[in-house]
């Protein structure tokens, strides 16, 4: 995925009330920039750490930029949570994720469960559909090793259930952690954050839902699927 028009590089003031991010541009102005990320940002938004921010192409939007990526000292990290669906929908479709490969239709957002929406519906003739539910990781948990989530997530859990419901009625379900640091090479359920997630987790993974985690590269002027790493379920 491509950043169009390019990202512009700034320093992180602060990031507050969940959605808002301070960022000084190259020119000296201070810019209040929306947080597209409702979790707490553990290990990813310290103040001084560069900042990368999109222009909003609505003139109309309060907000005129959108933050994208913030740098630690050892790697970028994508902190817009609306950007990992695009990123995976692209990759299955051109092949680079061969656990997903041989689906004729990808349709996203559609709703499932109780009140639920998948990331992404993936069906073939003679083939059971395929939920996909996306998940951003973010947080380090100690060097090497990222863990999902950074905060309790409720949410999180219920799709865990959802996607076991899923395997039950007759179809093929799979939770894809987008591991969006380049320092880690393996992940884990964060259970010392939210321990029921990590029990939904592998509630549905016993079930027969499959867990795969796949990590970020960063280009140049964007962003791409890279390797699929570890998940390490056993509890420590």
């Amino acid at each position: 995925m491509q950043f169009d028009p390019p990202l512009v590089r700034g320093i992180l003031v602060r990031r507050y009330k969940r959605f808002l991010a301070d960022v000084v541009l190259p020119d000296g102005q201070e810019i209040t920039a929306h947080c597209p990320n409702p979790g707490s940002m553990k290990t990813c938004a310290e103040p001084g750490w560069v900042a990368w921010v999109s222009p909003a192409n609505n003139p109309k939007r309060k907000l005129k930029w959108t933050l994208e990526i913030v740098e630690s000292p050892h790697t970028p990290i994508l902190v817009n949570t609306s950007r990992p669906n695009q990123i995976v929908h692209s990759a299955i479709q051109s092949g680079h994720v061969p656990e997903l490969a041989g689906y004729s239709t990808l349709r996203t957002e559609v709703r499932y469960g109780e009140n639920s929406r998948i990331d992404l519906l993936c069906s073939a003739p003679s083939r059971p559909a395929c939920y996909v539910e996306v998940k951003n990781v973010t947080y380090l948990y100690s060097q090497g090793v990222a863990a999902f989530p950074d905060g309790v997530s409720k949410r999180a859990a219920k799709h865990m259930v959802e996607l076991a419901s899923m395997v039950e009625q007759g179809h093929r379900a799979v939770v894809l952690f987008l591991v969006s640091r380049t320092d880690v090479d393996c992940m884990k359920p964060a259970d010392h954050i939210d321990a029921k997630y990590g029990i939904a987790l592998r509630a549905a993974v016993s079930t027969g839902v499959e867990a795969l985690a796949y990590r970020l590269e960063f280009t140049v002027t964007g962003v791409e699927l890279g390797p699929r790493i570890a998940i390490h379920l056993q509890q420590t």
